[in-house]
């Protein structure tokens, strides 16, 4: 498989891995103090991201030129637009544990890093596997198609995380107790450890993103197998991800028909992975830009126009389910026996 190739050097590598760090660093700094996250706040830390995003595209640019930058935002768009899906399932996950808003950015945090830790690993083997075995652009491509289409007819189907079986597997293997206890994942009684509640949200959200790990890294493997690429787009698009749920939380409503637009982007990526191995060849970057652009742009449109009469919260706290105490120490909240079970709104196969 034929793909953009160019000399990396392994102080580049160190120094986008180092800048990465100090920009999770920053982060963490930011919120230490567990507060709640309003849209403000969160609408500013997203421009935040997405000018390094943007910005990173330019030093690409001028380092390697127009292809090389224009593949980076190729690769950047549909990996962000993916990661709205993310934001879906995020606030379901955190309405059924009715998890307190203060403490909901934790576990976002330490849910990115391990998303990652799994793109990381899928990005290597995923570039390996289609530059050695041709035909794994087929099987890839498959999959991306089925998951459009799966995204995109099933609609509406209830989420249960509680059922998840890396959730069920937790509680089976680590002693756990059924309430928040402030921000700790784990506490001590009687001398032993035990995990919180809160941990087993991070568990069900780690879990959730293992399954939108493999079909966007392979949607941006579609785009190029260059591992630096698709690497640095998958990373930035993730690390907004935290402030992006913020600032959507409130306008989920919103984004009715959005589902659709992802369906027909995977299914793009799909068939524009086949077709690398035809005599049709790879698609040029600009018609996939327009094509990514395009379908975001609509689908969004769509869904504003559609739910322009529906109030959309966008007050400074999230729309989630979580309270939180006013001295920050957290509660005691856990979900009801008769708590009913979330519900999906995009079809995307969850905890």
């Amino acid at each position: 498989m034929n793909d953009l190739s160019f000399p990396v050097p392994l102080w580049v590598w160190a120094a986008v891995t180092v800048g990465i760090c100090v920009m999770l660093a920053v982060d963490l700094i930011a919120h230490r103090d567990n507060h709640i996250i309003g849209f403000r706040e969160a609408a500013i830390w997203s421009s935040i991201w997405i000018a390094i995003d943007l910005g990173f595209g330019l030093i690409l640019l001028a380092w390697q030129g127009g292809e090389v930058s224009s593949t980076y935002y190729a690769g950047y768009l549909i990996e962000k637009a993916l990661s709205i899906d993310n934001v879906f399932v995020f606030a379901l996950v955190f309405s059924f544990f009715a998890v307190p808003d203060a403490y909901q950015h934790k576990v976002l945090f330490w849910g990115v890093l391990g998303a990652l830790a799994a793109r990381l690993v899928f990005i290597f083997v995923g570039a390996e596997l289609l530059q050695v075995f041709f035909w794994t652009a087929y099987v890839f491509g498959a999959f991306l198609i089925w998951t459009g289409w799966k995204m995109a007819v099933s609609k509406d189907e209830e989420v249960h995380p509680d059922r998840n079986p890396v959730v069920r597997l937790v509680k089976k293997l680590i002693p756990t107790d059924p309430k928040f206890h402030g921000d700790k994942f784990f506490i001590r009684r009687n001398g032993k450890k035990i995990a919180t509640l809160l941990f087993v949200v991070l568990v069900a959200v780690e879990a959730t993103d293992l399954i939108f790990a493999v079909d966007s890294v392979a949607a941006v493997l579609a785009i190029t197998t260059n591992t630096f690429l698709v690497w640095t787009a998958n990373a930035f698009a993730v690390l907004g991800l935290r402030s992006l749920y913020f600032c959507l939380a409130g306008l989920l409503r919103r984004f009715a028909y959005l589902h659709y637009g992802l369906a027909v982007l995977l299914a793009f990526a799909g068939v524009k992975l086949i077709l690398s191995e035809t005599p049709v060849g790879k698609l040029p970057i600009p018609l996939t830009l327009g094509v990514i652009a395009a379908t975001i742009t609509v689908s969004i449109a769509w869904s504003l126009i559609a739910t322009r009469n529906q109030p959309a919260d966008t007050a400074d706290v999230p729309a989630t389910a979580g309270t939180t105490p006013a001295d920050g120490r957290g509660d005691e909240t856990t979900p009801g026996p008769d708590q009913p079970a979330a519900r999906g709104t995009h079809g995307k196969e969850s905890p």
